[in-house]
């Protein structure tokens, strides 16, 4: 499951990332033309290496597979341990570096590579015009230029629901906004089931942030992220504050499942699927989870998808480390070539087989998504091209707000805390990258 983000990154890696920018010898970022050699270009004798995370390092096997036979190369997948964006950031900032890496293709998180002087632009891709809808631009970038190959649709946030449930609470409409979302919630909760179902055990308690996310998908759309970008409004402020007040009164009000201190991602899923919980906010990788739990005929039957913002139902996007992949730059220019045609056999001939290989939706014109994908998570990815911006996608550093949300729910966090310390890390993230406003 593609979960291993957490959202943060390290201080002092970004710092020494960034440091780089100043180095006087440090290469020049080239946005020029960039040479694609031909997919099946003999390879013979080359070696490639990919980091990924524990929860992708399969993720590419048929691709590896094909391209190997195609090219005569050979494909390493090397496992970094969780918290994969902190081990990967560490080791670039001390010059360690693989060919290719499975990367949240975020502006902030591509950043946090200095991509400018560590990856290889992906000028001219030969893919890019086989994207469905805007996924060439919705995500990849930083300041025009391209570094991060999509191979998967970005994740987004919505509600997940039990069809069931809503059946038996006389529900026949999904909300259409956060108003009848909550009244929906009421009404589940009056006849006898657990509205929603959240978790901060365990020692994770990336989920939570969802909720607050949601809820900030207008003001994203008018901008929130520009001005938290440049210090014109923070965290503390009225927009963000009232979102995770929002969220912990609805936990107060007894809408969430009575578990939620020690229950777990795991937990989730179950009770969802069982009926023991009507609806959750989560992203693609929750349906990725159901799909170990039930076959899709089941799926489709049980479990639905809506995308939920304060006045519509606009979901919020948040590409993540098993969207894409990044190219770095080696010294090695042979390597650095080879790399770029594994990236272009994955989106080219490989890539029928890889959708069907990992049960994914197509994110390319003239390849069928499978149907053995649920119709939820095919619902998820419908909704990218209309979603706005998450923290992760539009702001400039992303701080441990799900943190700081799992400590307000164990109660050693107030909400006015829960802002103040995500402020004050995004502060520092902010300036360690020498961001006007902080």
């Amino acid at each position: 499951m593609k979960l291993t983000w957490k959202g943060a990154v390290v201080v002092a890696a970004v710092a020494g990332l960034l440091t780089g920018c100043s180095n006087p010898g440090a290469p020049a970022e080239s946005t020029g033309e960039v040479t694609w050699p031909a997919q099946s270009t003999k390879l013979d004798g080359t070696t490639l290496t990919v980091w990924a995370a524990a929860s992708s390092t399969k993720t590419a096997d048929s691709v590896i597979a094909g391209f190997e036979k195609a090219t005569g190369a050979k494909v390493n997948v090397v496992t970094i341990p969780d918290p994969y964006e902190q081990g990967v950031q560490t080791k670039v900032a001390t010059g360690d570096k693989p060919d290719l890496a499975f990367w949240q293709p975020t502006s902030s998180q591509l950043t946090a590579l200095n991509a400018a002087q560590n990856l290889q632009p992906l000028t001219n891709a030969p893919w890019l015009s086989n994207y469905k809808d805007n996924l060439a631009d919705i995500t990849g970038q930083v300041n025009g230029t391209r570094y991060a190959a999509l191979f998967s649709a970005p994740a987004v946030q919505g509600v997940y629901y039990n069809k069931d449930v809503f059946a038996k609470a006389g529900i026949t409409k999904t909300p259409k906004n956060w108003e009848e979302f909550i009244a929906a919630a009421r009404q589940i909760k009056d006849k006898g089931t657990t509205p929603f179902f959240d978790f901060a055990g365990g020692g994770s308690s990336w989920a939570t942030q969802w909720w607050v996310q949601v809820q900030l998908a207008d003001a994203a759309k008018a901008g929130l992220w520009d001005r938290v970008n440049t210090g014109k409004e923070k965290f503390t402020d009225s927009t963000i504050q009232t979102a995770v007040n929002n969220y912990n009164n609805l936990i107060k009000d007894g809408l969430f499942n009575s578990n939620i201190k020690t229950a777990t991602f795991e937990d989730q899923g179950k009770a969802l699927l069982a009926g023991d919980a009507a609806m959750v906010v989560q992203i693609n990788g929750f349906a990725e989870q159901l799909q170990q739990r039930a076959d899709t005929a089941t799926l489709n039957k049980k479990i639905g998808f809506f995308p939920i913002s304060p006045t519509g139902n606009v979901a919020t996007v948040i590409p993540d480390q098993g969207n894409a992949l990044v190219a770095f730059k080696t010294g090695d220019s042979n390597r650095e070539a080879a790399a770029r045609q594994f990236l272009a056999y994955w989106l080219g001939d490989g890539y029928s087989g890889f959708v069907k290989a990992q049960g994914a939706v197509s994110i390319e014109k003239g390849v069928d998504t499978p149907s053995s994908v649920p119709d939820a998570l095919t619902a998820a990815v419908a909704a990218v091209p209309t979603a706005v911006g998450s923290m992760q996608a539009s702001a400039i550093a992303n701080p441990d707000l799900y943190i700081n949300l799992g400590d307000m729910i164990q109660g050693t966090k107030t909400p006015q805390q829960v802002t103040e310390a995500t402020q004050q890390q995004f502060a520092g993230l902010a300036k360690a990258q020498g961001a006007a406003g902080f």
